[in-house]
């Protein structure tokens, strides 16, 4: 049986980065979902509608592959934190989470058209914030620009600094991808990652203008 191709239905290079280690060819391609939450809708519900909405967006433009969509929202008492955006969002932000936990709700989702499978998992991983200062969260924010990141805190570079902790049994899933969640749903849409996979597969390969537009853009 042919493998069937694999999308990934995400212009973040954190995503892209990170399902390049499981070395399967994939291509790229931006998702066109409307990101706004709905009225009193919960972080993780948020992450999960919109992690499945990406795939499908995708699947149904590609019928025949196996399309990954993925979302993550910062959950501080119940309320979405979302990506800041500026740099003044972003001081904000921080100064909230200051001494406090908040969880990040990483979801993710797989959507075949051909067969009819979609499904998505959530990824929930518990982050316990240092007490910060004004003047480190600003030095911070200037030597890490975070402002494509949810929660402006990058745990896979310099804001690991600002934390006292993280709880996860998906470990890659506070970077934007849960990765041990990906592989059992692209197991059970009929792409298993261990079969398809050979040891020329060194990286995941990107062509097309779907990947070139993907170096331009930012994170969906």
């Amino acid at each position: 049986m042919d493998t069937p191709p694999l999308i990934l239905g995400s212009t973040s290079r954190y995503r892209r980065e990170l399902l390049e280690r499981l070395r399967l060819p994939f291509t790229v391609v931006a998702p066109q979902v409307d990101e706004t939450p709905a009225a009193g809708e919960a972080p993780a519900a948020l992450a999960l509608r919109l992690a499945l909405a990406k795939a499908r967006a995708v699947a149904a433009l590609h019928p025949q592959a196996v399309v990954i969509g993925s979302d993550q929202v910062a959950d501080l008492d119940g309320e979405p934190i979302g990506k800041p955006g500026t740099h003044e969002r972003a001081r904000e932000q921080l100064q909230r989470m200051s001494g406090r936990e908040v969880v990040f709700q990483t979801a993710v989702a797989v959507a075949r058209a051909d067969t009819g499978f979609a499904r998505v998992l959530l990824a929930p991983v518990r982050v316990r914030f240092r007490t910060l200062g004004d003047a480190e969260i600003e030095r911070y924010l200037q030597a890490e620009r975070p402002y494509d990141c949810a929660g402006s805190a990058k745990s896979e570079a310099l804001g690991i600094a600002l934390l006292e902790a993280i709880e996860s049994d998906d470990p890659t899933a506070l970077v934007g991808l849960p990765l041990i969640r990906t592989c059992t749903l692209l197991r059970e849409a009929g792409l298993d990652p261990l079969a398809a996979t050979s040891p020329q597969n060194l990286s995941g390969a990107r062509s097309g203008p779907a990947a070139a537009a993907a170096d331009r853009r930012e994170p969906q």
